[in-house]
């Protein structure tokens, strides 16, 4: 068969209505959870013959599978290759169970990912994240390398002088990391006189972390990176619960949604669709998953669809950077905004070395944003003077970016350290909501 991402915007839709059909049918002969879902609603699956016909289904949401874990599974447990847990960003992490058939998606996922990001066999990608900690994404990714038949490093996470070694030793041409962790591998090469600009990165895919605006202009992260190091930089979006990775291309207008593997619907505070290009919740159905598929399953993740064609090629929509989380929404002073809005002003502030941001409920029912900040060793001063300056200073970039200032408080790294890496996370915790 022909790539379907470069079919006609007709055909992937037929295509997809197709592959909906067999999930359905799947669900309704293998899933306890949905078998009971069908039944409560009186659904049944022949009528679900259009992707419109989606609206006609409840939402899946995470404290259902936090609820009903064990009911999702559509396998017998024997057929469990690989057991998966996601990170608990949004509460309690959930488990999942892979089959055989599950990874091979994984791996054919992610190798359609790295190609639309322009890899290909003989490219050299070293890969700066965890297999280990029942962690998907490391896995998917080396899965999909593999399969792609490009090599792979597994360096894992953190340890600046481990991973420039290694560039230095296998001089590999693409990092696949946390953005920010970048800038930590630049101020190391900086300080340890490593001519990174002469190494032989030339592409970087990040994880995890946004690297555009909502037009798709890099964000002050990216610019930062860019600013630095000329290299390709190409954002991701995944999840573990869709078992899927949106990947931009070369052009970098959005993430290229796969559409054999996956269906995704926007929706607004209605909980109906909204129009393409309008921000709304992300609404996955996950196709030709076999051990744990999921049904318009909510991710509490806000963008927006493009669905008109990419320079590309590919006729397959996108999706553009996250806003942010929905339950994550803050309301300062009078102005919405999402965590993601000021990481990116605290990761592009040169001074600071690690942060935390909490959110709590104030007394008159509003809510409050403390930052607590390490600063670099030599921006530590006793001197009260110099700490009101570099306050001053970081308020008037928030001030200039999201019309607003959160309170600050300057805390020893090693003590935000802590709080950023407690001791089962496998992400570093940069947003704590105490509402």
């Amino acid at each position: 068969m022909n790539d379907i991402e470069f079919e006609s915007i007709d055909n992937i839709k037929l295509y997809q209505e197709q592959r909906l059909h067999e999930a359905l049918t799947y669900l309704n002969a293998h899933s306890p959870y949905y078998q009971r879902m069908f039944d409560r609603y009186n659904i049944k699956p022949d009528t679900i013959r259009y992707l419109e016909d989606l609206v006609k289904i409840p939402f899946t949401e995470k404290k259902d599978l936090q609820l009903f874990n064990e009911d999702f599974l559509c396998v017998p447990k024997e057929k469990v290759i690989d057991y998966i847990t996601t990170s608990g960003t949004l509460g309690d992490p959930v488990t999942f169970g892979c089959t055989e058939k599950d990874l091979q998606r994984l791996a054919y996922n992610e190798k359609k990912s790295f190609e639309c990001a322009g890899l290909k066999p003989g490219n050299i990608v070293q890969l700066m994240t965890t297999l280990d900690k029942r962690f998907m994404a490391g896995l998917a990714y080396f899965l999909g390398i593999r399969e792609l038949g490009a090599s792979v490093i597994r360096v894992g996470n953190g340890i600046p002088e481990l991973q420039w070694d290694t560039i230095r030793r296998i001089k590999p041409d693409t990092i696949m990391c946390v953005p920010s962790f970048i800038l930590k591998l630049i101020q190391y090469a900086e300080d340890n006189n490593i001519d990174y600009r002469s190494s032989s990165i030339r592409r970087i895919i990040g994880i995890g972390e946004g690297m555009r605006n909502q037009d798709f202009s890099l964000n002050l992260l990216g610019s930062r990176i860019r600013e630095k190091w000329d290299v390709q930089l190409f954002a991701t979006y995944s999840s573990t619960e869709m078992g899927a990775t949106f990947s931009e291309c070369p052009y970098g207008m959005g993430g290229h949604v796969h559409p054999e593997l996956i269906i995704v619907e926007i929706i607004g505070e209605d909980d109906m669709p909204v129009a393409d290009g309008e921000v709304g919740e992300v609404v996955v159905t996950t196709l030709g998953v076999e051990g744990m598929p999921l049904l318009r399953f909510r991710t509490g993740d806000i963008a927006a669809k493009c669905v008109e064609p990419c320079a590309c090629g590919r006729n397959s929509y996108r999706l553009t950077p996250l806003v942010g989380r929905k339950n994550n929404m803050i309301k300062l002073k009078g102005t919405t905004l999402y965590p993601p809005a000021i990481n990116d002003i605290l990761d592009n502030t040169a001074w600071i070395e690690n942060y935390v941001i909490e959110v709590r409920t104030s007394d008159a029912g509003t809510d409050d944003v403390l930052i607590k900040i390490g600063r670099k060793a030599a921006f530590a001063s006793n001197d009260p003077t110099f700490e009101e300056n570099l306050i001053k200073d970081l308020k008037d970039r928030f001030r200039s970016r999201i019309r607003v200032a959160p309170k600050i408080v300057f805390l020893p790294t090693e003590e935000v350290q802590r709080i950023n890496f407690p001791a089962k996370s496998r992400k570093p915790i940069k947003f704590i909501d105490l509402r």
